[in-house]
């Protein structure tokens, strides 16, 4: 894992746990998601995700099906960085008792668009009262032949990502001043897309080495692949490809800390063995209208290094999300 308040927190109560290694357990605590050696040709792959009110949404700014929509959507996208096939989740709920029965049945409604949209099953949960803010943990389950870690990137890959970064941040600075965000933008903070099917496509279509995806900004997960994998990632500001809602922004500098350091964009960061990725590109095109852009390269070292389009080293234009950071 990277540095950082909320890593260094998570580090703390991993090694509190103490918790005993168990021989079915392939990979623990640390990456996007658990994998669990089971009998068959397959692992069990297993991650959970919270969202909470005020944190991760704001009742000002979504209606009920959109954030029980994007609460299954953000944790399934951890199955797709791990290039897993969904296979159901378990949801629990705490909510404040004024919520009523449409409130709940309209959260729900948005949880089931999105299972069925991913053909997961709903497995089970959980129900409880909370005394202020809505919490939702859903946990997935998963299967998959070879699970993709962030950790196999090596010196010579390429750094790769998916779709176009930012509308989601763009989405939630516009409504934290006062203002509606872009159709655009809204759909993409509303309804994001856990790129299941393309990380299929990417593991069958290229040799990737390590993956992740993009929850917590490229700036912040960059840093993960390269911490993960015990390896430096040069990146190319340049490259970098931005939500069409930040192309014309007066301040260049502006729209490219926002799609490199907001989040929530759930697309895929992706170390591929160098001359592999045409192959996965044009399929990618083809088949779901998504672009993979290169922006960098693996090399000896560690951290992220950020080079401007001029070729020149420069500061990284964000940190990306911390729970505890000051910022956040």
């Amino acid at each position: 894992m990277r540095d950082g308040p909320e890593f260094r927190r998570i580090r703390a109560l991993i090694e509190a746990v103490g918790a005993p290694e168990v021989p079915e357990v392939a990979l623990g605590p640390g990456d996007d998601a658990a994998v669990l050696r089971v009998s068959g040709p397959e692992s069990l792959v297993v991650s959970s995700d919270l969202s909470v009110e005020g944190i991760h949404f704001r009742r000002e700014w979504l209606t009920w099906d959109a954030i029980g929509f994007r609460a299954v959507a953000a944790a399934l996208s951890d199955l797709a960085a791990m290039a897993a096939r969904p296979i159901g989740v378990l949801v629990s709920l705490a909510t404040p008792p004024e919520l009523d029965a449409r409130t709940l049945a309209e959260l729900a409604g948005g949880i089931g668009i999105c299972l069925r949209e991913h053909e997961a099953a709903l497995l089970g949960g959980d129900l409880s009262r909370s005394p202020g803010p809505v919490v939702l943990d859903v946990t997935v389950i998963g299967a998959a032949a070879r699970p993709v870690a962030r950790s196999g990137a090596v010196p010579g890959d390429e750094v790769w990502v998916t779709g176009r970064l930012g509308g989601a941040a763009a989405a939630a600075a516009a409504w934290s001043g006062g203002l509606e965000p872009h159709p655009a933008a809204r759909r993409a903070f509303e309804r994001p897309s856990p790129r299941l099917l393309e990380a299929h496509v990417l593991r069958e279509s290229a040799e990737v080495h390590a993956m992740i995806d993009l929850s917590d900004g490229l700036a912040a997960d960059a840093e993960q692949i390269a911490a993960a994998s015990g390896v430096g990632l040069v990146i190319e500001s340049g490259a970098v490809p931005v939500h069409e809602v930040l192309e014309n922004w007066a301040r260049p500098d502006a729209a490219l800390a926002i799609a490199v350091g907001g989040g929530e964009d759930y697309e895929l960061l992706a170390a591929l063995a160098p001359g592999t990725a045409l192959e996965a590109a044009s399929r990618l095109s083809r088949e779901f209208e998504l672009d993979l852009t290169r922006v960098g390269t693996v090399v000896e070292g560690a951290g992220v290094a950020w080079f401007s389009g001029t070729g020149e080293l420069m500061d990284p234009p964000a940190s990306g999300f911390d729970h505890f950071s000051p910022e956040a």
